[in-house]
């Protein structure tokens, strides 16, 4: 029997976590949407007693896709919590509530410094409560494990009894390996579907010793019928199961597994990239399925083999994660129609007639300076467009800058504008860029502190795109900021610039 695994992606909320990953609520709706169009069972869209900002980023996706696409959001088991999610998702055709309670001695006994039975009840109970407020709520056993078996089962048996449609398994802390980590599950899934076999057995792996697919894919085996996972495998410390990888998995090798997901994977790539470029972390270039060396092959052994049959060296096309070699070159001259297309062919939305117009003049301009337009600029060009919210009068804007450089005193010169007020201003710094960063850092009035700055070539040509990537600290917490130009010194200006506004829209949030 060829089963169907249920895919929850948890990128917007687990894959948040990741130190200068934050994004923004229109970057927020921006991966949703295309998490939609990836065709995901369930996007946990955050943490919404968190922040005031979460709450509203999960309301707003839960407008945005949740007519299409179940929604779910975290709390833990506290009411207060579980209102927060219920008011966040509660307009989604179908809204989920998870809830997450540890069930390891080293929880107990070091976390909430309760007895066993006292955090069991905790659980009991918010399950109860959830269950007045939505049909479906999800449990999480988290570091289920490093859990004494039967005081898992026994928290299982009652939150099940309590109402749980649900039941996740976290290997929290990445501990587990496949061969323990399957035989679990199936004692598990032994017992459940004794227990209610309406009751669906889950599972959510972390990546600390790089086994989280082989658990996730060894938990599939032994019987969990949905999965939780990350685009690029993003998440706290090393990360999560990264969903790309656990779907071609059971794709290409389905007649292992007999399963399934209704994942459309020839989306898998341009999501990869659209979480990468938002989020500023990069895909390592020998990453499985989307990396960019996944599908080429150097060795000459190797080449003339393709050349003779694909499948002596390839397991999979390019084109069924999404990676079509057939590109159209985009000039000026391309037209609405070409650059819609094109567009469109990389997953946007091009509905809104004046949105559309003005990222087709941005186009123009960017075309008039480039001379041929590929999809990576295109692809970026976009997301680059999106990428800034309803704040737009409390953020800086470049107006103009101008960089000298030499070995004595290199220097910028720099004006800003903020809504109306125009702001200009000069510094020496040991270098272009530092000087450059001094200024804006004094327009702006904020003691950020540069923390990493990477810069990138992102298409062909002497014109090509160069993307920055920078991290700045302030006041404890780190913040990204991502530009692109033809120009990399503007471009190094506008991503500090992107990465300050980024303090100010979260302090915008009331």
């Amino acid at each position: 029997m060829n089963r169907k695994i249920i895919v929850l992606d948890t990128t917007l909320r687990d894959g948040e976590q990741v130190p200068g990953a934050k994004l923004n609520m229109q970057q927020k709706i921006e991966t949703a949407q295309q998490l939609r169009r990836l065709n995901v069972d369930i996007i946990e869209a955050g943490f919404p007693a968190s922040s005031e900002g979460d709450f509203r980023a999960v309301q707003e996706i839960a407008k945005s896709v949740g007519d299409s696409v179940s929604i779910t959001a975290l709390a833990r088991a506290v009411k207060s919590d579980i209102d927060a999610v219920y008011e966040s998702i509660k307009l989604a055709q179908d809204p989920l509530i998870h809830i997450v309670l540890g069930t390891s001695n080293i929880h107990v006994e070091k976390k909430f410094s309760r007895s066993k039975e006292a955090v069991l009840q905790m659980g009991v109970d918010a399950v109860k409560y959830a269950k007045t407020l939505l049909p479906h709520v999800q449990y999480s056993t988290e570091d289920a494990s490093r859990s004494d078996f039967e005081y898992l089962w026994k928290t299982i048996e009652a939150v099940v009894k309590a109402g749980a449609t649900m039941i996740n398994v976290p290997d929290t802390v990445g501990y587990a390996v496949p061969e323990e980590f399957g035989e679990l599950i199936r004692r598990i899934h032994e017992r459940l579907k004794n227990l209610d076999d309406r009751v669906i057995l889950s599972v959510h792996c972390h990546n600390d010793l790089g086994l989280a697919t082989a658990n996730t894919l060894s938990a599939i085996k032994n019987g969990a019928e949905k999965i939780e996972c990350t685009i690029n495998g993003l998440g706290e410390r090393a990360g999560n199961a990264s969903l790309e990888e656990v779907v071609m998995a059971l794709k290409v090798r389905e007649n292992y597994y007999q399963c399934h997901t209704h994942v459309q994977t020839k989306e898998l790539l341009r999501t990869s990239r659209l979480v990468s470029h938002l989020t500023g972390l990069d895909v390592q270039v020998n990453k499985a399925i989307t990396g960019e060396n996944a599908f080429a092959h150097s060795s000459g052994i190797h080449q003339d083999g393709l050349l003779k049959d694909k499948q002596v060296y390839e397991i999979m096309s390019p084109e069924e994660v999404g990676a079509d070699s057939m590109e159209l070159i985009l000039t000026a001259r391309s037209g609405r129609h070409a650059f819609k297309n094109t567009v469109e062919k990389l997953g946007f939305d091009t509905g809104d007639e004046m949105d559309f117009e003005q990222l087709f003049e941005e186009f123009l301009q960017l075309a008039d300076a480039k001379k041929e337009v590929y999809d990576h600029d295109v692809f970026y060009l976009v997301t680059n467009h999106r990428a800034v919210d309803g704040h737009s009068k409390q953020l800086y804007e470049l107006v103009s800058f101008q960089v000298i450089t030499n070995d004595v005193y290199p220097t910028a010169i720099v004006e800003l504008k903020r809504g109306s007020e125009t702001l200009k201003g000069s510094a020496v710094g040991d270098g272009p860029i530092d000087a450059l960063y001094s200024v804006i850092r004094s327009l702006a009035g904020l003691d950020v502190q540069l923390e990493d700055y990477k810069i990138n070539s992102l298409s062909r040509g002497k014109e090509a795109v160069g993307r920055v990537n920078i991290r700045i600290q302030y006041e404890g917490k780190v913040y990204s900021g991502r530009a692109m130009d033809t120009d990399i010194i503007k471009a190094s200006a506008l991503a500090f610039l992107n990465g300050i506004n980024a303090v100010l829209l979260e302090q915008a949030i009331p």
